[in-house]
């Protein structure tokens, strides 16, 4: 079922079958690795090269832009796709409460739709990323169903944090990593 599709640098990207080849149903596509991303000084990024034609294909040439509500320093890039479930869900949440409230805020709220341009380029908000500090540098991670933006100073702080014995709840100890 699964198949490298290609790789691009440090980055990689790898794919499931389609639904129709699986008989499955769900996201066609993961989006996985790590790319060192530069922003031009119109707040551009291009899309890595091996995830240009899979965000054609599989994202409808259409990314969303928006806050990662529980960590601070990133962006989400949901595919159309799969932003119209996860909107659908957080819209459905009861208003009523105050972290419902906050997740429709900076998920919905805050979301923009953007497009490659000819040269497979993106436009991020500049009140994006200027909430979130991302400036020249950033890290684009795949991360399943959806892409992370990251100001490079937030993902090296990240990604120097280890885990211990006391962040590894009872559903975590089976992984064999």
């Amino acid at each position: 079922m699964w198949r490298l599709v290609g790789n691009h640098g440090d980055s990689w990207f790898s794919g499931i079958s389609s639904p129709q080849e699986t008989g499955a149903t769900g996201p066609s596509a993961v989006f996985q690795g790590e790319t060192a991303i530069t922003i031009d000084d119109k707040g551009r990024l291009a899309i890595p090269t091996s995830y240009r034609d899979l965000v054609a294909r599989e994202c409808v040439n259409r990314l969303v832009v928006t806050y990662n509500p529980f960590e601070a320093g990133s962006l989400y890039l949901y595919p159309h796709p799969v932003w119209e479930r996860v909107r659908d869900q957080v819209n459905a949440l009861p208003r009523a409460k105050s972290v419902s409230r906050a997740l429709q805020l900076k998920l919905v709220g805050a979301a923009t739709f953007v497009e490659p341009d000819a040269n497979a380029r993106i436009m991020i908000p500049a009140s994006h990323r200027s909430a979130v500090g991302i400036e020249k540098k950033a890290v684009l991670l795949g991360m399943g169903d959806k892409f992370e933006l990251w100001s490079e100073q937030a993902h090296h702080a990240q990604i120097r944090m280890t885990l211990g014995d006391a962040d590894m709840g009872e559903e975590l100890l089976g992984l064999q990593l």
